[in-house]
């Protein structure tokens, strides 16, 4: 179940609200950071370029929030330093995750999103490395799933897809992310919701939204899973036409029904975060919770969520490594119930 915590304020955010920033360990302040930059810690951290792995191909939920974070950090200079993004796609962000387990321990100028979907790829993908490997800095939101179909589809309704399914399962296709996950269990859901055995499902992965969005508007499969945020873009052009969401209720001015109204109880919400790599410092760690959190409160990023129908779901520290264990346990269980895993 998410939920959002709210960190309190630390010196670090009494900073910023009064614009000073002091430089660690000298009674001046450093010229060359912004004006609105956070004091670095003890050990002079951030002391260069930021680089945030966007685990995906361009063009999906990763990379997207990837491109946001670093829009979002520019403008504000809470970081101090420039904010680079790279994309290191493949395998359900285990390729991305691998690269910043190996090649990046113990040097946190380096960070990457992650988020739902990398759980359950870990486990479909037998990757040798996990997020336990990893350090937690803070989960920042959550969107919801969205079913649509392109733009001339004979399916006008979810229940006309649904009857499809039920009559002739691999008849239907579906276009997500990579196998395993959050789109692949969510059909998998639907499927059980619908009485039809999952391992029927005719499931077409991609490496990322970018890449099932086009499957979907060229009309390669029958209907595709993803963000609500991915796709908005698509929908609000006319090239998608969305049949539901995973919401337990309609999201706010929107016309979209939600699974449940369908008869179908499939409720399942994504959420993404950041990551710093193995062996960094909890002063280090901290310190990056807070800039987020910082970030967070940025008019910039709340009109970001709202642009985007993302959700606030803040959540740093101990609660969230809590979260991260039951999360593991979930998907686990939910991979298994779909038959994906044994």
């Amino acid at each position: 179940m998410l939920f959002d915590v709210r960190r309190a304020h630390t010196l670090a955010t009494t900073l910023l609200a009064t614009g000073l920033y002091l430089a660690v360990g000298c009674g001046s302040a450093d010229s060359s950071a912004p004006a609105n930059a956070l004091p670095r810690t003890e050990a002079g951290y951030p002391n260069g370029p930021i680089t945030v792995i966007a685990p995906a191909n361009p063009g999906g939920g990763w990379d997207q929030t990837a491109r946001q974070l670093q829009q979002v950090l520019r403008d504000t200079g809470l970081l101090g330093v420039p904010v680079e993004v790279v994309n290191r796609g493949g395998a359900g962000g285990t390729i991305g995750l691998a690269d910043l387990v190996s090649r990046h321990r113990g040097n946190p100028q380096t960070l990457m999103v992650f988020g739902q979907v990398m759980l359950g790829a870990v486990r479909t993908n037998n990757s040798p490395v996990s997020v336990a490997d990893t350090v937690p800095i803070a989960r920042l939101l959550n969107e919801y799933e969205m079913v649509a179909v392109p733009a001339d589809s004979p399916f006008d309704t979810l229940d006309a897809l649904i009857e499809v399914f039920r009559a002739a399962p691999e008849s239907i296709s579906w276009a997500g992310g990579s196998a395993g996950g959050i789109d692949h269990m969510l059909v998998g859901l639907l499927a059980l919701a619908a009485g039809v055995d999952p391992a029927r499902v005719n499931y077409v992965a991609h490496a990322g939204g970018g890449e099932a969005a086009v499957a979907v508007i060229g009309g390669h499969v029958s209907a595709g899973v993803s963000g609500v945020g991915e796709w908005k873009g698509f929908v609000d052009t006319g090239r998608m036409r969305p049949l539901a969401i995973s919401a337990a209720e309609r999201l706010s001015d929107s016309e979209t029904p939600t699974f449940r109204e369908y008869g179908l109880d499939v409720v399942l919400a994504n959420w993404r975060g950041v990551l710093a790599p193995p062996d960094t410092d909890s002063m280090t760690r901290a310190w990056l919770a807070d800039a987020l959190d910082a970030m967070r409160d940025s008019p910039a990023w709340q009109q970001i969520l709202t642009d985007n129908e993302w959700e606030d779901s803040f959540l740093s520290g101990a609660p969230l490594d809590e979260f991260l264990a039951d999360e593991r346990a979930t998907a686990d269980q939910v991979l298994r119930s779909v038959g994906l895993v044994r």
